[in-house]
C-alpha cells in the first residue's frame, strides 16, 4: 500500500513540512523588521508589529501642565493640549502611581482647590484660587489610543543624518567598498586555479587538491594575527588593500574546491576538440570554461559577498574603527550602545544592512543549487 501511485511517503511530508517551517523562520521576521522600520518609535515600542494596522494603545511620556496664566472669575486658569495629533485620550492621572484614576472629562482635586480636569481630545484646564507663577505645576499621566502611523523618515535619518552617530550612509558606502573587490579578487585568481587543477596534467596536483581541501577546515581566526603582522611588514597596514588581501585569502579555499569540482565535470570532449583545433589554454579558459562555470562563479559570489558584507572581526583587525573606515556592522554595534531605545533607528538600519545581500541572493539564487551540486555527482 505504500507504493500506491499519488500517495506521498511520510518521509516527504516531513521535508516539505521542514522546508516551509524554514521558510517561515526566515521571512516572518525579516518582514516584521521591514514593518518596524517604517513605524514610529512610540508605536513600536507600545506594540508588536502584526499590530501595525490596528489602533495602538499606549502610556504617553508624563506631560507637565504649561502655558500662560489668565485671570477669569476671581480664580487663575491656565489651559493647554496633551497632543496635537489625531488621538483619543482613553484614561489619565497626576501621579505614576495611578496613571489611569481618571477618566476624560473628570476633574481631579489637587489640594487646596485647584482642579485639573482633562477631556478625551486631550485639552486640559487647571484652575487655581490663587496664582500658580513660580509654583510647580503637576504632571498628567495619560494612556491614549492613536492610529496607524508609518514613516519613511526612520530612512532620511539613518542614511544622511547631519547627527555623529546616527547616520550609516558612510558605513553603507564602506562597506560596498569593501564588499565589492573583495568578492571580484577571488573569483578571478581561484578560477584561474581551478582551471589548472581540473584540466592541466603537472606533478603534486593531487598534493595541492589535498592541500586545499584541508584549509577549508582551519579557524580564519588562527590566521588574523600573523597575517595583520604580515600586512604591518609589508607596509599595507590597516586599509582596504589589506582588508581585501584578509578576505582573498580566506575565501580562497572553498572558492578553488567549488570552481574545481564544477570544472572537473565539464564535457572532455570539448575541451579536447579545442585543443584539437590550436586553442591555447589561455583561450579554452576564457572562452570555453568560464562561460559554462558561470553557475560555479555565482554560488561563490554569493557566499563571498554574504559573508563579506556580514563580517564584523576581520574589519575591525585589517580597517579599523574610524567613521571614515567603519562597515555596517561595525556602526550597527555603535548603535545598540548609544541608541538603543531608538528602535525605529535601529530596524531602519538593520533593514538597510540587509537590503543589499537580499538582493544579491534573489538575484542570483537560480544559480545557487546547480553550482553548489557541481562535481557530487557523475
Amino acid at each position: 500500500m505504500d507504493s500506491i501511485a499519488g500517495k506521498k511517503p511520510a518521509l516527504m511530508w516531513a521535508v516539505q513540512i521542514s522546508v516551509v517551517a524554514l521558510v517561515l523562520l526566515w521571512v516572518v521576521p525579516t518582514f516584521g523588521l521591514l514593518v518596524s522600520s517604517f513605524r514610529t518609535g512610540d508605536q513600536i515600542v507600545s506594540s508588536g508589529w502584526w499590530q501595525a494596522l490596528t489602533e495602538q494603545e499606549q502610556q504617553l511620556s508624563p506631560i507637565r501642565v504649561e502655558g500662560a496664566e489668565v485671570a477669569l472669575d476671581g480664580a487663575f486658569v491656565i489651559e493647554g493640549r496633551l497632543f496635537t495629533s489625531a488621538t483619543d485620550l482613553l484614561a489619565w492621572g497626576t501621579s505614576s502611581v495611578q496613571p489611569n484614576a481618571y477618566a476624560p472629562g473628570d476633574t481631579a482635586d489637587l489640594g487646596e482647590g485647584v482642579t485639573l480636569t482633562v477631556q478625551a481630545d486631550g485639552a486640559y484646564v487647571l484652575t487655581s484660587p490663587v496664582t500658580t507663577i513660580g509654583t510647580r505645576l503637576p504632571r498628567i499621566f495619560a494612556t491614549a489610543s492613536t492610529p496607524p502611523e508609518f514613516t519613511t523618515r526612520n530612512y532620511t535619518n539613518v542614511i544622511a543624518s547631519p547627527m555623529a552617530g546616527q547616520s550609516i550612509g558612510q558605513a553603507f558606502l564602506n562597506t560596498l567598498t569593501v564588499a565589492i573587490p573583495a568578492t571580484v579578487i577571488p573569483i578571478l585568481v581561484a578560477a584561474f586555479a581551478a582551471y589548472a587543477l581540473a584540466w592541466m596534467d603537472f606533478p603534486g596536483r593531487a598534493l595541492l587538491v589535498a592541500l586545499i581541501v584541508g584549509l577549508l577546515v582551519v579557524p580564519l581566526q588562527l590566521a588574523l594575527i600573523p597575517l595583520l603582522q604580515f600586512h604591518n611588514w609589508i607596509g599595507i597596514g590597516k586599509g582596504y588593500l589589506g582588508i581585501w588581501m584578509a578576505h582573498t585569502g580566506f575565501g580562497l579555499p572553498l572558492a578553488i574546491y567549488l570552481l574545481r569540482n564544477y570544472m572537473v565535470g565539464l564535457p572532455r570532449d570539448i575541451i579536447e576538440n579545442a585543443k584539437v583545433d590550436g586553442a591555447t589554454d589561455f583561450q579554452i579558459f576564457t572562452r570555453i570554461i568560464l562561460p559554462l562555470s558561470f553557475p560555479a562563479l555565482a554560488s561563490f559570489a554569493i557566499f563571498q559577498f554574504l559573508w563579506v558584507w556580514n563580517d564584523l572581526l576581520v574589519a575591525l583587525i585589517f580597517l579599523g574603527t574610524g567613521n571614515d573606515q567603519q562597515v555596517l556592522t561595525g556602526n550597527l554595534v555603535n548603535l545598540m550602545g548609544s541608541r538603543g531605545g531608538d528602535w525605529e533607528i535601529l530596524s531602519a538600519s538593520a533593514f538597510v544592512s540587509i537590503a543589499v545581500p537580499l538582493l544579491v541572493f534573489f538575484s542570483m539564487q537560480r544559480f545557487l543549487v546547480r553550482g553548489l551540486l557541481a562535481g557530487s555527482v557523475k
